[in-house]
């Protein structure tokens, strides 16, 4: 059973940080595309950021030079750093994986307020 579970979600004040993780079960976790997304209240999920199958980062531009996408081949891990947090950063953060079908964790909150 393929489980993605993410953690690492909290208040931070604006220009702080955050380190999300997200711990894969269940599937081959290297050379697999894996990522983030998030969804802030009243919107559609968005994309964040990714690994691709073949091991690049693609990031999106909202996040781009703040935000680090990671991964622990040996511990089943996947992180997303998050440095010079701003307001509009506020929503839940998913992490998936690419499988036969997509694989998404439950999602953790990351609320960005002074």
């Amino acid at each position: 059973q393929v489980q993605l579970v993410e953690s690492g979600g909290g208040l931070v004040q604006p220009g702080g940080s955050l380190r999300l993780s997200c711990a894969v079960s269940g599937m081959i976790f290297s050379g697999r595309a894996m990522g983030w997304y998030r969804q802030a209240p009243g919107k559609q999920r968005e994309f964040v950021a990714t690994f691709t199958a073949g091991g690049s980062t693609v990031y999106a531009d909202s996040v781009k030079g703040r935000f680090t996408i990671s991964r622990d081949n040996a511990k089943n891990t996947m992180y997303l750093q998050m440095n010079s947090l701003k307001p509009e950063d506020t929503a839940v953060y998913y992490c998936y994986a690419n499988g036969p079908v997509a694989y998404w964790g439950q999602g953790t909150q990351v609320t960005v307020s002074s």
